[in-house]
């Protein structure tokens, strides 16, 4: 176990996390029919809207209470109960997902009590829709908390609670923030080749994969329904993936008694093993031909590939969760951690992070501890860091806004780590430098002391 260091600097030099609200509007908008409300001033959902736009390159449905100064000092209710209702008449929405920002946290609202209250006085409009609360402020954890804390308090309020019939066929999976529109889809196409049938919570596949509808819709249009969410109980089995998903897989198991299995990663030909080996048992069939050959796929591209990642040095800044499963994947390619920076020290998984320590800092911190490394794995605002110290950098996780189609790549399970070592192989392939013979042969230009010059073995 590596030793975790805790952040020491005043301010962050180049922020490498985004906010707790964030994390909660991503997962509001994994349901279909959703609108996230941020909680709070309009600037804190310009920041966010402006990073999820420029992420995904789509119109995100994302709306604020827009607290002003007097409601800054009086009280941020009625601006509450103004927004929902405006939403409702409006735009019709499913699920409103009200995430707190800050500024009404700071202040120390009790937002449940306001909700419970517009609940109860306007039952009547806000039938058909669900009103979620998400306590997210900005001060405290990231995206990976906020993420947590939205599906939680989605399977609080909506799941039915109690023991009900199973399903046979029915799974619950819980993905991770870290899970691209591509993972998602490849994940559902697995789970149904076993003949089951899976409810994911969050779907961003559905509703943040790029297709444009027929006409303008005013929420999200795709993903998991709240019938759904609020029949989870009704499954057999619930697979949780990343640490922070914990959570509210316990939550669902307590609230209706289904069994949750957590993955800490999906990336690696262990984990994908494990995971396929729990669908085998759930479902009662063997593995169908398709996963074999992509698992044999994976087999070959470990053999081609380990050639590039021997001993290269590789500096990572992720959320706890993606930092686990990028570290663990280098490490099992034969590749050493040189940097391991995160943005906050709640998770238990830091504690296993294969790497000497993992330091809670920004990416400031990251271009100290990583010069000298052979690979930069962060998001887009390592670009600076990683050109100036003249170091590749693969983008990962949130916001990846310089480049296309960051949604679409695959990252789990054989076929995602296969694409994972080809990309990265592929980064070392094309910054790789001829050795020059002065490098391979270091004694070539070695002083001779004056003593042996005119000996007949110095003239030979």
């Amino acid at each position: 176990m590596g030793r975790i260091l805790p952040q020491t600097k005043a301010a962050a030099v180049n922020p490498l996390k985004s906010s707790q609200p964030l994390g909660a509007a991503l997962a509001f908008l994994g349901v279909d029919g959703a609108m996230p409300l941020f909680h709070g001033s309009q600037g804190c959902t310009s920041f966010a809207l402006v990073l999820l736009v420029r992420h995904f390159k789509e119109a995100i449905p994302l709306q604020t209470t827009a607290m002003d100064e007097v409601a800054t000092i009086l009280g941020g209710a009625d601006h509450l109960e103004e927004a929902i209702l405006n939403l409702k008449a409006r735009t019709k929405p499913t699920l409103i997902g009200v995430c707190t920002t800050a500024l009404v946290e700071t202040r120390g609202e009790d937002c449940a009590g306001d909700i419970a209250n517009i609940r109860l006085k306007r039952r009547e409009e806000l039938a058909g829709t669900e009103v979620v609360l998400a306590n997210t402020p900005d001060f405290d954890g990231a995206i990976e908390e906020g993420w947590a804390k939205a599906v939680t308090a989605m399977i609080e309020r909506i799941t039915r609670p109690g023991e009900q019939a199973r399903q046979s066929k029915k799974i619950v999976i819980l993905p991770g923030w870290n899970l691209t529109v591509a993972d998602i889809e490849h994940l559902r196409e697995m789970v149904e080749s076993f003949g089951l049938k899976p409810v994911i919570l969050p779907d961003v596949s559905g509703s943040l994969d790029g297709t444009v509808p027929d006409g303008w819709v005013t929420t999200t249009y795709g993903g998991t329904s709240v019938e759904d969410i609020r029949e989870l109980g009704m499954a057999v089995q619930c697979v949780a993936i990343g640490e922070h998903m914990r959570r509210p897989a316990e939550l669902l198991q307590r609230l209706t008694g289904v069994p949750y299995v957590l993955f800490r990663s999906l990336t690696g030909l262990k984990d994908a093993d494990r995971f396929v080996s729990l669908l085998s048992a759930v479902s009662g069939a063997a593995a169908p031909v398709g996963v074999r050959r992509r698992r044999a796929q994976l087999q070959d591209a470990l053999l081609d590939g380990h050639f590039r990642f021997g001993g290269k040095k590789i500096a990572i800044a992720a959320e706890p969760d993606q930092l686990y499963q990028l570290a663990s994947f280098f490490i099992g390619m034969g590749s050493e951690i040189a940097a391991a920076v995160t943005t906050a020290a709640m998770s238990k998984i830091l504690e296993e992070v294969p790497a000497q320590s993992v330091q809670i800092g920004d990416l400031g911190d990251l271009e100290a501890l990583g010069a000298g490394a052979d690979l930069f794995v962060t998001h887009s605002h390592g670009r600076q860091a990683a050109q100036r110290l003249g170091i590749p950098l693969m983008r990962v996780g949130f916001p990846i806004f310089d480049r296309l189609g960051a949604q679409h790549k695959l990252t789990i399970l054989y076929q995602g780590t296969r694409d994972l070592i080809f990309e990265v192989a592929n980064i070392f392939e094309a910054n790789r430098h001829a050795p020059t013979p002065e490098a391979l042969d270091p004694l070539r230009k070695r002083e001779i002391p004056d003593e042996l010059r005119s000996s007949p073995l110095a003239r030979h």
